[in-house]
């Protein structure tokens, strides 16, 4: 879709990537620190510096003490993170639970560690979590369950019920947990991160990932980092030390003092994206799209049956929009794993300027009004 857009010059809505970047003094401390220190190898693990402001993060922000020395790790992004998670998690034939819709990096890097995926999908109308078919996936064969919230592609926030549920089953079944909380500051008044690593008895079993090119919109840096308890740690590192060793240290000492200097712009993503989301949401439903619900991310799904031509699928409709309308959305069937994943909807990403979201808006209106 990204080509596409690129050779129709079309408003980029799909992409998710913010316009605005993160504080500038990151970047300076980023540049200052490959010509003040050394520029070989860091720590497998990560610098001390960075691995000690993410326990402290941990604690301050969602109330889980960290040992920053044996329940700390820093890696390439976060996708990284999910890559050591599964190789040092999963033996063959091990089943992960993984919830429909979901990141497309999921599957693959899952099947290609020998698990078996068993996607559950989430509600459409709302993105609630399907109880029942949640709890029949659960069984002898499942090793890990993966919660992403705030979710992408939806934007649901997991409840606490919703965590409380998915606890209950981890014990029951003895279950890891997989938590990918990169998005963990994009939460929109009237809601609240949870961690499922916060809920009693889930602390050992879970393990944590987190992305400073979410939390401080730079996402070329590619530095994320993972907590959890000393046992899955040393796997996920063992790992880790096999597929990229380490991250650059100049990077690393940008974002620890990201984390331990620059918490009001993390703390203010929530309300920046919500005013961004409450302005394409009133200009998606002017033009008949219909708006799903959301209390996080930057991503948007509505619901475009109304707008459908006959025998149009989400695939062709996102093709017209981009071609005809000169506005780029994603089309969600992408996302799913399972069979006959649903074909009305579209993802929109809203981390834009407001000039862009203003043209993709007068675009919207004059191809559909």
């Amino acid at each position: 879709m990204t080509q596409l857009s690129v050779q129709h010059n079309s408003v980029n809505l799909g992409q998710g990537f913010p316009d605005e970047e993160g504080p500038v003094e990151m970047k300076r401390r980023a540049g200052e620190a490959i010509l003040e220190h050394h520029n070989q190898y860091p720590p497998m693990h990560g610098i001390p510096e960075l691995r000690q402001a993410v326990a402290k993060h941990s604690a301050a922000q969602s109330g889980i003490d960290v040992d920053w020395q044996s329940e700390t790790l820093v890696t390439v992004g976060a996708t990284e993170a999910l890559a050591s998670a599964f190789m040092g998690m999963l033996n063959q034939g091990d089943e992960v639970i993984i919830f429909d819709p979901q990141y497309d990096a999921y599957i693959p890097l899952c099947v290609a560690q020998g698990g078996v995926p068993r996607p559950v999908k989430l509600n459409t109308e709302d993105w609630s979590v399907p109880h029942a078919e949640l709890e029949a996936a659960f069984s002898e064969k499942t090793k890990a369950i993966l919660v992403n919230s705030p979710h992408n592609p939806t934007g649901k926030v997991f409840s606490k019920q919703d965590l409380q549920f998915i606890a209950d089953l981890c014990q029951k079944w003895n279950v890891y947990a997989i938590l990918d909380e990169v998005y963990e500051h994009l939460v929109f008044k009237g809601s609240e991160h949870v961690s499922l690593r916060s809920l009693p008895g889930m602390k050992e079993r879970c393990i944590r990932i987190g992305s400073a090119g979410k939390t401080f919109s730079l996402t070329a840096w590619k530095v994320g980092w993972v907590t959890g308890p000393p046992a899955l740690m040393k796997a996920v590192a063992s790992a880790h030390q096999f597929i990229t060793f380490t991250v650059a240290s100049s990077l690393q000492r940008a974002v620890a003092y990201g984390l331990e200097k620059e918490s009001s712009f993390y703390e203010g993503l929530g309300s920046s994206l919500q005013r961004k989301r409450e302005y394409l949401q009133k200009q998606l439903e002017g033009v008949g799209f219909r708006v799903l619900p959301a209390q996080g991310t930057y991503f948007l799904v509505a619901d475009i049956r109304p707008l459908l031509k006959e025998g149009e699928d989400d695939v062709a409709f996102c093709k017209r929009l981009t071609v005809d309308a000169g506005v780029t959305a994603l089309p969600v069937s992408a996302f799913y794993a399972s069979s006959n994943p649903p074909k009305h909807l579209a993802r929109l990403c809203f981390c834009k300027d407001d000039s862009k979201l203003e043209a993709a808006s007068q675009a919207l209106r004059k191809y559909f009004l």
